[in-house]
């Protein structure tokens, strides 16, 4: 595969904290230290925090964010920042159940100092617009999550790198982008998902969608941690199985994050269209020649994940789509002039 050539390329380096060990809360916590001079200035110029977590499922615990991941957090924000704290997430199901079943709402009495709340994006109704592609190429409006650019909130990313059903790898971005979407609340008749309009039929498109929708979310991203003490191999993001994979990593430059992850877990960095989209514009790093990993090396947390069975057909996202031919054109490109 041929990678994505750069058109305006992310004008400094990167540094993305890899972290060891054997207790995620701890590993989370350390892995935001080791970026704790990046992280301090951007948190004082914020109002509030938001942990946007990664409600992949709202039953299966090893497909979403980990409470441990939160307090690991917390624990790092508790003597830097008072607070409020917002935990939030538009599930593609009941946000309030996942809530429930992981037992966040716990959280919020551990952490009252700092002010802690759930939100369901979906219930909070407020949203912005962003113009995505459908199947045929034509633009359609795609409503996201208004916390989510708010310029008062510090975002920070809690999420899983994993294999992926239609995208190959998701992680920081991916998770962003498709959380992002929202659905109908409660029992709104008839129902309705945006998220369908990101994850359309058709590879390239939902590559184009994922770009379109993290190039409107960028400007607010504060940090990301991914929580790979239990990574996803297989058939992620949901029925995937468990790798005990012990590691954590945590950085500002959100593409760059997903640079070395996709690289811990044995992938092909050319595999994965949208990063690259997203690199290409200046959005963040995606070549490891510029990105300083801080912590332990790549080469010594590095495993190969099995990938999706789906893997050979979701790589073809860089073929060719079928083409209407205009009207005086022939199959050698000839035409009227004018």
């Amino acid at each position: 595969m041929v990678p994505v050539k750069p058109l305006n390329p992310f004008a400094k380096r990167s540094t993305v904290s890899l972290v060891k060990g054997e207790n995620r809360r701890k590993m989370v916590h350390d892995a935001l230290m080791a970026i704790d001079n990046e992280l301090k200035p951007a948190l004082k110029r914020k109002k509030y925090v938001l942990i946007k977590v990664n409600l992949t499922s709202v039953t299966n615990q090893l497909a979403s964010t980990h409470p441990d991941a939160l307090r690991g957090m917390l624990d790092y924000l508790g003597p830097r920042f008072k607070g409020p704290i917002i935990i939030g997430e538009a599930a593609s199901n009941d946000t309030l159940v996942g809530f429930d079943n992981f037992k966040y709402h716990e959280l919020e009495s551990e952490f009252k100092s700092q002010k802690v709340s759930l939100l369901d994006f979906n219930l909070d109704g407020k949203y912005a617009l962003v113009p995505t592609i459908d199947s045929n190429v034509h633009m359609t409006p795609c409503r996201i999550a208004a916390r989510l650019v708010d310029p008062d909130a510090f975002v920070l990313d809690a999420c899983i790198a994993k294999t992926h059903d239609a995208m190959i790898f998701t992680g920081a971005v991916k998770n962003m982008a498709m959380g992002s979407a929202l659905r109908s609340p409660g029992k709104v008749t008839p129902a309705w998902s945006d998220k369908r309009r990101i994850h359309v039929t058709g590879y390239q498109q939902h590559h184009m969608n994922l770009y379109l929708v993290s190039q409107r979310l960028s400007p607010t991203w504060g940090a990301v941690v991914l929580d790979n003490y239990e990574g996803m191999e297989g058939n992620g993001p949901v029925g995937g199985t468990m790798v005990p994979h012990r590691i954590a990593m945590a950085s500002t430059d959100y593409i760059a994050a997903d640079r070395v992850a996709v690289e811990a877990l044995g992938m092909n960095a050319n595999w994965i269209g949208y990063l690259q989209y997203c690199a290409a514009v200046g959005m963040g790093n995606y070549d490891l020649e510029k990105i300083d990993v801080r912590g332990e090396t790549v080469e010594s947390v590095k495993r190969t994940y099995q990938l999706h069975r789906t893997f050979e057909i979701q790589r073809k996202w860089d073929g060719p789509l079928t083409p209407l031919t205009p009207p005086g054109q022939g199959a050698q490109g000839g035409g009227r002039a004018g």
